[in-house]
Protein backbone atom coordinates (compact mmCIF):
# COMPACT_ATOMS: atom_id res chain seq x y z
CA UNK A 1 0.00 0.00 0.00
CA UNK A 2 2.90 2.32 0.71
CA UNK A 3 4.28 1.75 -2.82
CA UNK A 4 0.87 2.32 -4.37
CA UNK A 5 0.36 5.51 -2.37
CA UNK A 6 3.74 6.82 -3.50
CA UNK A 7 2.90 6.12 -7.13
CA UNK A 8 -0.51 7.76 -6.94
CA UNK A 9 1.02 10.89 -5.37
CA UNK A 10 4.15 10.92 -7.57
CA UNK A 11 4.36 14.19 -9.46
CA UNK A 12 5.77 14.87 -12.89
CA UNK A 13 8.71 17.24 -12.46
CA UNK A 14 8.62 20.72 -13.94
CA UNK A 15 11.81 19.85 -15.81
CA UNK A 16 10.04 16.93 -17.50
CA UNK A 17 7.03 19.11 -18.28
CA UNK A 18 9.21 21.72 -19.94
CA UNK A 19 11.23 19.05 -21.79
CA UNK A 20 8.02 17.64 -23.27
CA UNK A 21 7.05 21.15 -24.33
CA UNK A 22 10.36 21.54 -26.20
CA UNK A 23 10.12 18.27 -28.19
CA UNK A 24 6.41 17.97 -28.88
CA UNK A 25 6.70 17.96 -32.70
CA UNK A 26 3.58 20.11 -33.22
CA UNK A 27 3.56 23.42 -35.12
CA UNK A 28 3.37 26.75 -33.25
CA UNK A 29 1.02 28.67 -35.54
CA UNK A 30 -1.71 30.04 -33.25
CA UNK A 31 -1.72 33.66 -32.08
CA UNK A 32 -3.92 35.42 -29.52
CA UNK A 33 -6.61 36.10 -32.15
CA UNK A 34 -6.69 32.41 -33.15
CA UNK A 35 -7.02 31.40 -29.50
CA UNK A 36 -9.90 33.81 -28.83
CA UNK A 37 -11.67 32.50 -31.92
CA UNK A 38 -10.90 28.93 -30.85
CA UNK A 39 -12.56 29.60 -27.48
CA UNK A 40 -15.57 31.32 -29.03
CA UNK A 41 -15.78 28.50 -31.55
CA UNK A 42 -16.17 25.97 -28.75
CA UNK A 43 -18.28 28.02 -26.33
CA UNK A 44 -20.94 29.42 -28.66
CA UNK A 45 -22.79 26.31 -29.74
CA UNK A 46 -25.21 23.90 -28.09
CA UNK A 47 -25.55 26.14 -25.04
CA UNK A 48 -27.19 28.93 -27.00
CA UNK A 49 -28.71 27.11 -29.97
CA UNK A 50 -30.27 24.18 -28.08
CA UNK A 51 -29.89 24.12 -24.30
CA UNK A 52 -31.18 27.66 -23.73
CA UNK A 53 -34.67 26.56 -24.69
CA UNK A 54 -34.48 23.33 -22.71
CA UNK A 55 -33.21 25.11 -19.60
CA UNK A 56 -35.93 27.79 -19.84
CA UNK A 57 -38.82 25.40 -20.54
CA UNK A 58 -37.93 22.71 -17.99
CA UNK A 59 -36.18 24.54 -15.15
CA UNK A 60 -35.76 28.33 -15.02
CA UNK A 61 -38.30 30.11 -17.23
CA UNK A 62 -37.14 33.67 -18.06
CA UNK A 63 -34.74 33.24 -15.12
CA UNK A 64 -32.48 31.37 -17.55
CA UNK A 65 -30.76 34.76 -17.94
CA UNK A 66 -29.68 34.48 -14.29
CA UNK A 67 -28.62 30.88 -14.92
CA UNK A 68 -26.28 32.02 -17.69
CA UNK A 69 -24.86 34.72 -15.45
CA UNK A 70 -24.31 32.22 -12.61
CA UNK A 71 -22.63 29.65 -14.87
CA UNK A 72 -20.57 32.42 -16.45
CA UNK A 73 -19.46 33.67 -13.02
CA UNK A 74 -18.29 30.17 -12.06
CA UNK A 75 -16.37 29.96 -15.31
CA UNK A 76 -14.90 33.44 -14.85
CA UNK A 77 -13.24 32.49 -11.57
CA UNK A 78 -12.08 29.20 -13.05
CA UNK A 79 -10.87 30.95 -16.21
CA UNK A 80 -8.60 33.17 -14.11
CA UNK A 81 -7.10 30.01 -12.56
CA UNK A 82 -6.60 28.50 -16.01
CA UNK A 83 -4.95 31.69 -17.21
CA UNK A 84 -2.37 31.60 -14.39
CA UNK A 85 -1.60 27.91 -14.94
CA UNK A 86 -1.44 28.26 -18.72
CA UNK A 87 1.04 31.15 -18.44
CA UNK A 88 3.12 29.28 -15.83
CA UNK A 89 3.07 25.84 -17.49
CA UNK A 90 2.40 26.36 -21.23
CA UNK A 91 1.97 22.68 -22.10
CA UNK A 92 -0.46 20.40 -23.91
CA UNK A 93 -3.00 18.47 -21.87
CA UNK A 94 -4.51 21.41 -20.03
CA UNK A 95 -5.76 20.63 -16.52
CA UNK A 96 -4.55 17.02 -16.84
CA UNK A 97 -0.92 18.15 -17.12
CA UNK A 98 -1.40 20.79 -14.43
CA UNK A 99 -2.64 18.19 -11.95
CA UNK A 100 0.15 15.74 -12.89
CA UNK A 101 2.76 18.38 -12.03
CA UNK A 102 1.05 19.43 -8.80
CA UNK A 103 -1.12 16.73 -7.21
CA UNK A 104 0.33 13.50 -8.61
CA UNK A 105 -0.33 10.68 -11.05
CA UNK A 106 -3.47 9.37 -9.34
CA UNK A 107 -5.18 12.76 -9.54
CA UNK A 108 -3.89 13.24 -13.10
CA UNK A 109 -5.31 9.93 -14.29
CA UNK A 110 -8.66 10.56 -12.58
CA UNK A 111 -8.88 14.03 -14.05
CA UNK A 112 -7.74 12.86 -17.48
CA UNK A 113 -10.38 10.12 -17.45
CA UNK A 114 -13.05 12.66 -16.49
CA UNK A 115 -11.86 14.98 -19.25
CA UNK A 116 -12.20 12.16 -21.76
CA UNK A 117 -15.79 11.66 -20.57
CA UNK A 118 -16.37 15.40 -20.70
CA UNK A 119 -15.02 15.90 -24.22
CA UNK A 120 -16.36 12.64 -25.63
CA UNK A 121 -19.92 13.21 -24.47
CA UNK A 122 -19.76 16.91 -25.32
CA UNK A 123 -18.79 15.93 -28.86
CA UNK A 124 -21.70 13.51 -28.96
CA UNK A 125 -24.14 16.16 -27.65
CA UNK A 126 -22.93 18.67 -30.22
CA UNK A 127 -23.26 16.15 -33.03
CA UNK A 128 -26.85 15.46 -31.94
CA UNK A 129 -27.51 19.21 -32.11
CA UNK A 130 -25.94 19.49 -35.57
CA UNK A 131 -28.03 16.60 -36.85
CA UNK A 132 -31.24 18.18 -35.46
CA UNK A 133 -30.73 21.60 -37.06
CA UNK A 134 -29.36 20.05 -40.28
CA UNK A 135 -32.38 17.76 -40.61
CA UNK A 136 -34.69 20.75 -40.11
CA UNK A 137 -32.72 22.80 -42.66
CA UNK A 138 -32.78 20.01 -45.24
CA UNK A 139 -36.53 19.64 -44.63
CA UNK A 140 -37.01 23.27 -45.69
CA UNK A 141 -35.56 22.29 -49.08
CA UNK A 142 -37.73 19.21 -49.39
CA UNK A 143 -35.04 16.70 -48.32
CA UNK A 144 -36.46 14.55 -45.55
CA UNK A 145 -34.03 12.65 -43.30
CA UNK A 146 -35.76 9.50 -41.98
CA UNK A 147 -36.43 9.70 -38.23
CA UNK A 148 -34.68 6.34 -37.74
CA UNK A 149 -31.40 7.94 -38.95
CA UNK A 150 -31.42 11.09 -36.79
CA UNK A 151 -32.96 9.79 -33.55
CA UNK A 152 -30.74 8.31 -30.81
CA UNK A 153 -31.45 4.80 -29.54
CA UNK A 154 -32.39 6.22 -26.11
CA UNK A 155 -34.67 9.26 -25.89
CA UNK A 156 -35.44 11.57 -22.96
CA UNK A 157 -39.14 12.42 -22.62
CA UNK A 158 -40.56 15.01 -20.17
CA UNK A 159 -43.62 13.59 -18.39
CA UNK A 160 -45.72 14.50 -15.34
CA UNK A 161 -43.23 12.63 -13.15
CA UNK A 162 -40.22 14.33 -14.71
CA UNK A 163 -37.71 13.33 -17.38
CA UNK A 164 -37.81 9.61 -18.28
CA UNK A 165 -35.78 7.63 -20.80
CA UNK A 166 -37.22 5.32 -23.45
CA UNK A 167 -35.88 3.14 -26.28
CA UNK A 168 -36.71 4.69 -29.68
CA UNK A 169 -35.57 1.97 -32.06
CA UNK A 170 -33.50 4.36 -34.21
CA UNK A 171 -29.82 5.36 -34.28
CA UNK A 172 -28.53 8.87 -34.97
CA UNK A 173 -26.34 7.99 -37.95
CA UNK A 174 -26.36 11.59 -39.19
CA UNK A 175 -24.77 12.78 -35.92
CA UNK A 176 -22.08 10.10 -36.15
CA UNK A 177 -21.19 11.17 -39.69
CA UNK A 178 -20.86 14.79 -38.54
CA UNK A 179 -18.28 13.83 -35.89
CA UNK A 180 -16.22 11.74 -38.30
CA UNK A 181 -16.35 14.44 -40.97
CA UNK A 182 -14.79 17.07 -38.73
CA UNK A 183 -12.21 14.58 -37.47
CA UNK A 184 -11.02 14.38 -41.07
CA UNK A 185 -10.71 18.19 -41.22
CA UNK A 186 -8.64 18.19 -38.01
CA UNK A 187 -6.32 15.49 -39.29
CA UNK A 188 -5.50 17.63 -42.34
CA UNK A 189 -3.70 20.19 -40.16
CA UNK A 190 -4.10 22.73 -37.34
CA UNK A 191 -3.72 25.86 -39.50
CA UNK A 192 -6.36 24.65 -41.96
CA UNK A 193 -8.64 23.70 -39.07
CA UNK A 194 -8.18 27.14 -37.50
CA UNK A 195 -9.09 28.80 -40.81
CA UNK A 196 -12.26 26.70 -41.18
CA UNK A 197 -13.15 27.41 -37.55
CA UNK A 198 -12.69 31.18 -38.01
CA UNK A 199 -15.10 31.24 -40.97
CA UNK A 200 -17.76 29.31 -39.04
CA UNK A 201 -17.31 31.46 -35.92
CA UNK A 202 -17.80 34.68 -37.89
CA UNK A 203 -20.93 33.22 -39.52
CA UNK A 204 -22.60 32.07 -36.31
CA UNK A 205 -21.78 35.28 -34.42
CA UNK A 206 -23.27 37.32 -37.26
CA UNK A 207 -26.45 35.22 -37.17
CA UNK A 208 -26.81 35.50 -33.39
CA UNK A 209 -26.23 39.26 -33.42
CA UNK A 210 -28.84 39.57 -36.17
CA UNK A 211 -31.25 37.55 -34.03
CA UNK A 212 -30.67 39.86 -31.05
CA UNK A 213 -31.03 43.08 -33.10
CA UNK A 214 -34.12 42.01 -35.05
CA UNK A 215 -35.75 40.03 -32.25
CA UNK A 216 -35.40 42.87 -29.74
CA UNK A 217 -37.93 44.87 -31.79
CA UNK A 218 -40.62 42.21 -31.25
CA UNK A 219 -40.05 41.43 -27.55
CA UNK A 220 -43.17 41.21 -25.40
CA UNK A 221 -42.05 42.16 -21.89
CA UNK A 222 -45.06 40.31 -20.44
CA UNK A 223 -43.18 37.08 -21.26
CA UNK A 224 -40.55 38.08 -18.69
CA UNK A 225 -43.10 38.19 -15.86
CA UNK A 226 -42.47 36.63 -13.47
CA UNK A 227 -38.73 36.48 -14.08
CA UNK A 228 -38.48 33.45 -11.78
CA UNK A 229 -41.70 31.36 -11.97
CA UNK A 230 -42.95 29.79 -8.69
CA UNK A 231 -41.41 26.45 -7.87
CA UNK A 232 -43.51 23.46 -8.95
CA UNK A 233 -41.51 20.83 -7.10
CA UNK A 234 -37.86 19.69 -7.12
CA UNK A 235 -35.93 21.70 -9.75
CA UNK A 236 -38.93 22.81 -11.80
CA UNK A 237 -38.73 26.64 -11.62
CA UNK A 238 -38.02 28.80 -8.59
CA UNK A 239 -34.44 29.49 -7.48
CA UNK A 240 -33.82 25.74 -7.41
CA UNK A 241 -34.71 25.69 -11.10
CA UNK A 242 -32.39 28.61 -11.85
CA UNK A 243 -29.52 26.70 -10.22
CA UNK A 244 -30.42 23.48 -12.05
CA UNK A 245 -30.54 25.37 -15.35
CA UNK A 246 -27.10 26.82 -14.61
CA UNK A 247 -25.76 23.27 -14.18
CA UNK A 248 -27.35 22.31 -17.53
CA UNK A 249 -25.73 25.29 -19.27
CA UNK A 250 -22.37 24.86 -17.55
CA UNK A 251 -20.94 22.53 -20.19
CA UNK A 252 -21.49 25.20 -22.85
CA UNK A 253 -18.54 27.09 -21.35
CA UNK A 254 -16.10 24.27 -22.08
CA UNK A 255 -14.42 26.41 -24.72
CA UNK A 256 -11.79 28.13 -22.60
CA UNK A 257 -10.69 24.69 -21.31
CA UNK A 258 -10.09 23.80 -24.96
CA UNK A 259 -8.01 26.97 -25.43
CA UNK A 260 -5.62 25.77 -22.72
CA UNK A 261 -5.07 22.47 -24.59
CA UNK A 262 -3.55 24.48 -27.48
CA UNK A 263 -0.56 25.77 -25.50
CA UNK A 264 1.99 23.74 -27.51
CA UNK A 265 0.67 25.21 -30.75
CA UNK A 266 0.55 28.86 -29.56
CA UNK A 267 3.27 31.19 -30.82
CA UNK A 268 3.66 33.05 -27.50
CA UNK A 269 1.76 31.00 -24.90
CA UNK A 270 2.70 33.09 -21.84
CA UNK A 271 1.06 36.17 -23.36
CA UNK A 272 -1.53 34.67 -25.69
CA UNK A 273 -3.09 31.98 -23.47
CA UNK A 274 -4.62 34.36 -20.86
CA UNK A 275 -5.93 36.58 -23.69
CA UNK A 276 -7.51 33.61 -25.44
CA UNK A 277 -9.09 32.15 -22.31
CA UNK A 278 -10.50 35.30 -20.74
CA UNK A 279 -11.33 37.09 -23.98
CA UNK A 280 -13.46 34.26 -25.32
CA UNK A 281 -15.21 33.81 -21.98
CA UNK A 282 -16.24 37.49 -21.63
CA UNK A 283 -17.50 37.79 -25.22
CA UNK A 284 -19.54 34.60 -25.03
CA UNK A 285 -21.16 35.35 -21.66
CA UNK A 286 -22.40 38.74 -22.88
CA UNK A 287 -23.75 37.16 -26.07
CA UNK A 288 -25.47 34.33 -24.14
CA UNK A 289 -27.28 36.73 -21.83
CA UNK A 290 -28.45 38.90 -24.74
CA UNK A 291 -29.76 35.91 -26.71
CA UNK A 292 -31.54 34.48 -23.64
CA UNK A 293 -33.25 37.82 -22.96
CA UNK A 294 -34.55 38.13 -26.52
CA UNK A 295 -35.53 34.45 -26.77
CA UNK A 296 -37.63 34.42 -23.60
CA UNK A 297 -39.11 37.81 -24.58
CA UNK A 298 -40.33 36.54 -27.95
CA UNK A 299 -41.91 33.22 -26.90
CA UNK A 300 -43.58 32.04 -23.66
CA UNK A 301 -40.90 29.98 -21.92
CA UNK A 302 -42.97 26.77 -21.73
CA UNK A 303 -42.93 26.56 -25.55
CA UNK A 304 -39.13 26.53 -25.80
CA UNK A 305 -38.45 22.87 -25.02
CA UNK A 306 -37.65 22.02 -28.65
CA UNK A 307 -34.42 21.12 -30.52
CA UNK A 308 -34.36 24.47 -32.38
CA UNK A 309 -35.70 27.16 -29.98
CA UNK A 310 -34.16 30.14 -31.81
CA UNK A 311 -35.70 29.12 -35.14
CA UNK A 312 -39.01 28.63 -33.29
CA UNK A 313 -38.80 32.16 -31.90
CA UNK A 314 -38.19 33.66 -35.36
CA UNK A 315 -41.07 31.64 -36.82
CA UNK A 316 -43.24 32.97 -33.97
CA UNK A 317 -42.77 36.57 -35.15
CA UNK A 318 -43.37 35.69 -38.82
CA UNK A 319 -39.86 35.85 -40.27
CA UNK A 320 -39.47 32.61 -42.30
CA UNK A 321 -36.50 33.86 -44.33
CA UNK A 322 -34.61 34.74 -41.17
CA UNK A 323 -35.56 31.37 -39.63
CA UNK A 324 -33.78 29.71 -42.56
CA UNK A 325 -30.73 31.89 -41.96
CA UNK A 326 -30.80 31.01 -38.26
CA UNK A 327 -30.72 27.29 -39.10
CA UNK A 328 -27.73 27.81 -41.40
CA UNK A 329 -25.96 29.72 -38.62
CA UNK A 330 -26.86 27.03 -36.08
CA UNK A 331 -25.42 24.29 -38.27
CA UNK A 332 -22.23 26.32 -38.76
CA UNK A 333 -22.06 27.26 -35.08
CA UNK A 334 -22.56 23.78 -33.72
CA UNK A 335 -20.16 22.39 -36.33
CA UNK A 336 -17.38 24.76 -35.23
CA UNK A 337 -17.88 23.75 -31.60
CA UNK A 338 -17.85 20.09 -32.57
CA UNK A 339 -14.57 20.51 -34.45
CA UNK A 340 -12.87 22.42 -31.64
CA UNK A 341 -14.17 19.95 -29.05
CA UNK A 342 -12.72 17.02 -31.01
CA UNK A 343 -9.45 18.96 -31.23
CA UNK A 344 -9.31 19.37 -27.44
CA UNK A 345 -10.21 15.71 -26.83
CA UNK A 346 -7.42 14.47 -29.10
CA UNK A 347 -4.84 16.74 -27.40
CA UNK A 348 -5.78 15.47 -23.92
CA UNK A 349 -5.27 11.89 -25.13
CA UNK A 350 -2.03 12.98 -26.84
CA UNK A 351 -0.63 14.26 -23.54
CA UNK A 352 -1.73 11.16 -21.59
CA UNK A 353 -0.23 8.86 -24.20
CA UNK A 354 3.13 10.64 -24.06
CA UNK A 355 3.13 10.01 -20.31
CA UNK A 356 2.50 6.30 -20.90
CA UNK A 357 -0.98 6.27 -19.38
CA UNK A 358 -2.67 5.56 -22.73
CA UNK A 359 -1.43 3.43 -25.67
CA UNK A 360 1.19 4.99 -28.03
CA UNK A 361 -1.20 5.36 -30.97
CA UNK A 362 -2.74 8.45 -29.34
CA UNK A 363 0.64 10.23 -29.55
CA UNK A 364 1.58 9.23 -33.09
CA UNK A 365 1.93 12.33 -35.28
CA UNK A 366 1.17 12.21 -39.00
CA UNK A 367 4.45 12.68 -40.93
CA UNK A 368 2.88 15.14 -43.38
CA UNK A 369 0.10 16.94 -41.51
CA UNK A 370 1.90 16.99 -38.11
CA UNK A 371 -1.31 16.14 -36.23
CA UNK A 372 -2.13 13.18 -33.93
CA UNK A 373 -4.18 11.49 -36.64
CA UNK A 374 -4.84 8.07 -35.09
CA UNK A 375 -5.84 9.51 -31.72
CA UNK A 376 -8.19 11.96 -33.43
CA UNK A 377 -9.92 9.10 -35.28
CA UNK A 378 -10.31 7.05 -32.10
CA UNK A 379 -11.84 9.84 -30.00
CA UNK A 380 -14.12 10.83 -32.88
CA UNK A 381 -15.24 7.21 -33.19
CA UNK A 382 -16.15 7.04 -29.49
CA UNK A 383 -18.10 10.31 -29.70
CA UNK A 384 -19.87 9.04 -32.82
CA UNK A 385 -21.04 5.90 -30.99
CA UNK A 386 -22.36 7.96 -28.05
CA UNK A 387 -24.13 10.33 -30.44
CA UNK A 388 -25.88 7.42 -32.15
CA UNK A 389 -27.14 5.94 -28.89
CA UNK A 390 -27.70 8.62 -26.21
CA UNK A 391 -30.08 11.63 -25.93
CA UNK A 392 -28.74 15.14 -25.39
CA UNK A 393 -30.33 15.36 -21.89
CA UNK A 394 -28.08 12.59 -20.53
CA UNK A 395 -25.05 13.80 -22.47
CA UNK A 396 -25.40 17.36 -21.18
CA UNK A 397 -25.69 16.37 -17.50
CA UNK A 398 -22.69 14.03 -17.58
CA UNK A 399 -20.58 16.62 -19.39
CA UNK A 400 -21.50 19.29 -16.82
CA UNK A 401 -20.47 16.92 -14.04
CA UNK A 402 -17.09 16.27 -15.66
CA UNK A 403 -16.54 19.98 -16.25
CA UNK A 404 -17.27 20.84 -12.60
CA UNK A 405 -14.79 18.32 -11.22
CA UNK A 406 -12.09 19.24 -13.75
CA UNK A 407 -12.45 22.93 -12.93
CA UNK A 408 -12.23 22.15 -9.22
CA UNK A 409 -8.90 20.37 -9.69
CA UNK A 410 -7.58 23.39 -11.59
CA UNK A 411 -8.45 25.72 -8.69
CA UNK A 412 -6.72 23.38 -6.23
CA UNK A 413 -3.66 23.18 -8.50
CA UNK A 414 -3.26 26.98 -8.45
CA UNK A 415 -3.22 27.00 -4.65
CA UNK A 416 -0.79 24.05 -4.50
CA UNK A 417 1.65 25.73 -6.88
CA UNK A 418 1.50 29.03 -4.99
CA UNK A 419 2.12 27.12 -1.74
CA UNK A 420 5.02 24.91 -2.85
CA UNK A 421 6.55 26.80 -5.81
CA UNK A 422 6.06 30.49 -5.19
CA UNK A 423 9.33 31.14 -7.05
CA UNK A 424 8.00 30.09 -10.48
CA UNK A 425 7.64 32.96 -12.98
CA UNK A 426 3.96 33.80 -13.50
CA UNK A 427 3.31 36.21 -16.38
CA UNK A 428 -0.33 36.21 -15.28
CA UNK A 429 -1.55 35.97 -11.65
CA UNK A 430 -5.09 35.56 -10.37
CA UNK A 431 -6.33 38.86 -8.85
CA UNK A 432 -7.76 39.59 -5.37
CA UNK A 433 -4.84 37.97 -3.56
CA UNK A 434 -5.12 35.45 -0.75
CA UNK A 435 -3.87 34.50 2.71
CA UNK A 436 -1.45 31.93 4.10
CA UNK A 437 -2.79 29.60 6.76
CA UNK A 438 -0.09 27.40 8.29
CA UNK A 439 2.03 27.89 5.18
CA UNK A 440 -0.77 27.01 2.73
CA UNK A 441 -1.78 29.73 0.28
CA UNK A 442 -5.59 30.13 0.13
CA UNK A 443 -6.56 32.34 -2.80
CA UNK A 444 -9.81 34.30 -3.04
CA UNK A 445 -10.35 33.46 -6.71
CA UNK A 446 -9.55 29.70 -6.46
CA UNK A 447 -11.85 29.31 -3.42
CA UNK A 448 -14.70 31.11 -5.22
CA UNK A 449 -14.12 28.86 -8.24
CA UNK A 450 -14.30 25.76 -6.03
CA UNK A 451 -17.52 26.80 -4.31
CA UNK A 452 -19.28 27.75 -7.54
CA UNK A 453 -18.18 24.52 -9.26
CA UNK A 454 -19.67 22.54 -6.38
CA UNK A 455 -22.91 24.51 -6.85
CA UNK A 456 -22.89 23.43 -10.52
CA UNK A 457 -22.22 19.74 -9.77
CA UNK A 458 -24.63 19.43 -6.82
CA UNK A 459 -27.95 19.60 -8.71
CA UNK A 460 -26.74 17.14 -11.36
CA UNK A 461 -25.62 14.59 -8.77
CA UNK A 462 -28.85 15.02 -6.83
CA UNK A 463 -30.93 14.56 -9.98
CA UNK A 464 -29.02 11.42 -11.02
CA UNK A 465 -29.35 10.01 -7.49
CA UNK A 466 -33.06 10.85 -7.29
CA UNK A 467 -33.73 9.15 -10.62
CA UNK A 468 -31.85 6.04 -9.48
CA UNK A 469 -33.85 5.94 -6.23
CA UNK A 470 -37.06 6.08 -8.26
CA UNK A 471 -35.99 3.17 -10.46
CA UNK A 472 -34.51 5.09 -13.42
CA UNK A 473 -30.92 3.91 -13.08
CA UNK A 474 -29.76 4.56 -16.66
CA UNK A 475 -27.75 7.81 -16.08
CA UNK A 476 -26.27 6.48 -12.81
CA UNK A 477 -25.30 3.20 -14.50
CA UNK A 478 -23.43 5.02 -17.29
CA UNK A 479 -21.51 7.11 -14.75
CA UNK A 480 -20.62 4.21 -12.44
CA UNK A 481 -19.55 1.90 -15.29
CA UNK A 482 -17.38 4.62 -16.78
CA UNK A 483 -15.63 5.28 -13.45
CA UNK A 484 -15.05 1.54 -12.89
CA UNK A 485 -13.64 1.25 -16.41
CA UNK A 486 -11.21 4.06 -15.60
CA UNK A 487 -9.93 2.26 -12.49
CA UNK A 488 -9.54 -1.00 -14.44
CA UNK A 489 -7.67 0.58 -17.38
CA UNK A 490 -5.27 2.43 -15.07
CA UNK A 491 -4.57 -0.75 -13.07
CA UNK A 492 -4.08 -2.91 -16.18
CA UNK A 493 -2.27 -0.43 -18.43
CA UNK A 494 -1.50 3.03 -17.07
CA UNK A 495 0.10 1.87 -13.83
CA UNK A 496 2.37 -0.55 -15.70
CA UNK A 497 3.37 1.68 -18.63
CA UNK A 498 3.64 5.09 -16.98
CA UNK A 499 6.90 6.88 -17.84
CA UNK A 500 7.02 8.30 -14.33
CA UNK A 501 6.56 4.82 -12.87
CA UNK A 502 9.34 3.42 -15.03
CA UNK A 503 11.66 6.18 -13.83
CA UNK A 504 10.79 5.38 -10.22
CA UNK A 505 11.50 1.68 -10.74
CA UNK A 506 14.88 2.47 -12.26
CA UNK A 507 15.72 4.69 -9.30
Amino acid sequence: MSTLRKRLLARKSFEAVRADAERHGLQRKLGAWHLVMLGIGCIVGAGVFIMTGTAAANYAGPGVVLSFALAGLACAFTGLCYAELASTLPVSGSSYTYSYATLGEGFAWGLGWLLMLEYGLAGAALAVGVSGYLSSLLGDFGIIVPAALNTPLVQGVMTEVGLVFRISGGVNLLAALCVLGFAWVLIRGISQSAAVNTVMVVLKLSVLLLFVIVGAQYVDTANWTPLIPPNEGDFRYGMAGVLRAASVLFFAYLGFETVSTAALEARNPQRDMPIGILGSLVICTLLYVAVALVLTGLVPYRMLGVPDPIALAIDHIGQPAMALLIKVGAVAGLSSVLMVNTYGHSRICYAMSRDGLLPPLFAQVHPRFRTPHKGTLVVAGMAAIAAMLLPISILGDLVSLGVAFAFSIVAISVMWLRTHHAELPRPFRVPLGGVRIRGIWIGTVPVCALLLCLCMAGPVLYDIGAKAANGDVFPATILVLYLLAGVWIYARYGYRHSRLGAAQRET
